[in-house]
């Protein structure tokens, strides 16, 4: 049974790793200190004295009541040795989180250059891949994609209410840092959104996440900000998304989310956002797990409208996607990972918008084909090495008008990693990656990329 001196020393210990506001915190925890102190010195004062009166009376102490005395002293010292796990005010929980990642690479372009604060320097991003130039080769470093997050979550009657927040510095829109001096970028909202439960037996979402068309689980590690980009379905944005259990291996998801329609015309490739849209889009997914296998299938339907000068004009989107993970191996150290889209008037939602959703031609709107997937290979050499294998492709079916010669007709590429985490919380990885893009002309632009990522999460 530990010592009286080491009961103080777990409560002290307890008290300072709470990571809350200081004086909120301060308060909260000096009254819990006080309050289990109370309680562990009575409990202790019981069994002193069960123990007491057994001995004077030459006898063992009785086995129930001393036993039941021990049990609640050790219930009450496991719950002050328990670590704090987020910090209150009022009748919410919050906790934080996120990590700090430094991205590194030397890339070489075969068909020009890229200019000074592209994104296509930061990560990959095949629609800005040169073509037609010189090549030429660059270093870049960076620590934008860190990631700082904050969750809440507030008991009301037999329901929880729960929030999230998170932040990057990757693509935060307007003036950005300098690298001639301090290399300091503006925070920019990613995700916002809180959800409440057991609304018509599942969950509703309010606010921006991750589309619910979108399977972010089988996105692969990768030391870039996202990997094989031109194959992944990618978006965030504001919805109101209804999820429920069909059963226990098939989950539903009903939601309505923001639309865009992302066009060029007969004459310029320059992606125009419209913002003109009459209805939200409408998705539906079906999550199902079969073993240890996690899938998922998701249908869209997309308003695509235009309403600028002479043009006004609308047709209908649509697209299907499948994705899965499917672990194997030792504990499922193992796993593949696989996504393949299909659609018309959807290219904002593929590949960070790597196709329009639609051309203008003759004054009217026509929808772009998309054909995007990728396959990912992870291979668990040990419980802290790893590699993983990547392949990505995205092939562009223009309509049958007059489209411009720097239009985008595809891309894909191939990748491979190897991660090592010496301790918990702290990844370093490698990792070579070569992509192509090809215009409608049929020029072709290229990339080797060697990265260097390190990251502490916490």
């Amino acid at each position: 049974m530990p010592d009286q001196s080491r009961i103080l020393f777990l409560l002290a210990t307890t008290a300072l790793a709470c990571a809350a506001p200081a004086a909120a915190q301060s308060a909260d925890v000096e009254k819990r200190l006080q309050a289990m102190e109370a309680e562990i010195a009575k409990l202790r004062s019981e069994l002193a004295q069960t123990r007491a009166t057994a001995s004077q009376a030459g006898q063992a102490a009785p086995v129930t009541a001393a036993t039941a005395t021990e049990t609640r002293l050790a219930a009450v010292e496991a719950k002050v040795a328990k670590p704090v796990d987020g910090f209150k005010v009022g009748a919410a929980t919050f906790k934080v989180g996120g990590f700090i990642k430094l991205w590194s690479a030397v890339s070489s372009y075969g068909g020009g250059t890229l200019p000074a604060g592209a994104l296509g320097r930061d990560f990959y991003l095949p629609q800005q891949l040169p073509v037609g130039g010189e090549g030429t080769t660059h270093f870049n470093a960076h620590v934008k994609q860190t990631r700082l997050w904050l969750g809440a979550n507030t008991p009301v009657a037999d329901r929880t209410l729960t929030g999230y927040v998170e932040i990057d510095f990757q693509t935060a829109p307007g003036t950005q840092g300098s690298e001639r001096t301090t290399n300091g970028y503006n925070p920019s909202l990613r995700r916002g959104y809180f959800t409440i439960d057991k609304v018509g037996g599942g969950t509703m979402l309010f606010g921006q996440e991750w589309s619910t068309f979108q399977n972010v689980a089988v996105l692969p590690e990768t030391t870039d900000f996202i990997g094989p980009t031109e194959g992944s379905v990618f978006v965030r944005q504001p919805q109101i998304r209804w999820t429920t259990p069909l059963s226990k291996a098939v989950m539903l998801s009903l939601a309505v989310e923001n639309p865009e329609t992302a066009t060029i015309t007969s004459d310029s490739a320059t992606m125009v956002e419209n913002d003109d849209d009459k209805w939200p889009d409408l998705v539906a997914k079906l999550g199902v797990k079969a073993g240890k296998a996690e899938l998922t299938l998701a249908g869209l339907v997309h308003d695509l409208s235009v309403n600028e000068g002479p043009v006004s004009a609308s047709t209908t989107g649509f697209g299907v996607s499948g994705a899965g993970r499917i672990p194997f191996g030792p504990d499922g150290r193992h796993d593949l990972k696989l996504m393949l889209t299909y659609g018309q008037g959807i290219g904002h939602y593929v590949g960070l918008n790597f196709a329009p959703d639609a051309v203008i031609a003759n004054g009217e709107l026509h929808a772009v084909d998309v054909l995007a997937g990728f396959a990912a290979v992870k291979i668990g050499w040990t419980p802290k090495l790893r590699s993983t294998f990547m392949a990505s492709f995205q092939d562009v079916n223009h309509p049958d008008v007059v489209v411009p010669a720097a239009a985008n007709a595809g891309a894909w590429s191939l990748a491979g990693n190897l991660f090592v985490t010496p301790v918990k919380g702290f990844d370093v990885g490698v990792e070579f990656r070569h992509g192509e893009r090809e215009l409608v002309s049929g020029a072709t632009g290229d990339l080797n990329r060697f990265e260097l990522a390190a990251k502490y999460s916490f």
